[in-house]
């Protein structure tokens, strides 16, 4: 394996990543809405709410991803410190059985990385 070459990691960059199971498959819209408030919080230099594919052929448990970038841990605490925050929270909550997060610092955290050369032409 090659070592990671920190030049190519955003510096400090930090990724949170939250994954959630529906307490009824009837609920998904519904969670989706709820964490799209998450959207408006300005501390995110990228946010995402998305519904699983379900595609894996070993597990399709997960039901919602919310996926998010951060500058630094100050504008992660920042959004989790957000009143949208804890609305999210206030809605999401009830509908949901499982919450599993996941938060990773880019350029300390990650041992292995794959960079694909890609191709501006499209070709």
């Amino acid at each position: 394996m090659r070592p990671i070459s920190t030049a190519l990691l955003e510096p400090h960059m930090i990724r949170h990543i939250v994954l959630f199971t529906a307490k009824d498959e009837a609920h998904i819209d519904r969670i989706i809405e709820g964490l799209s408030v998450l959207t408006s919080i300005p501390h995110a230099s990228r946010l995402e709410v998305a519904r699983n594919r379900k595609s894996d052929q070993l597990g399709n448990d997960i039901d919602v991803i919310v996926y998010g970038e951060f500058d630094n841990e100050a504008e992660l605490a920042a959004y989790k410190a957000h009143d949208l925050y804890q609305e999210s929270i206030r809605r999401v909550r009830p509908l949901r059985e499982l919450r599993f997060a996941a938060d990773y610092n880019v350029s300390t955290d990650v041992r292995f990385l794959t960079r694909r050369a890609v191709d501006p032409g499209g070709a």
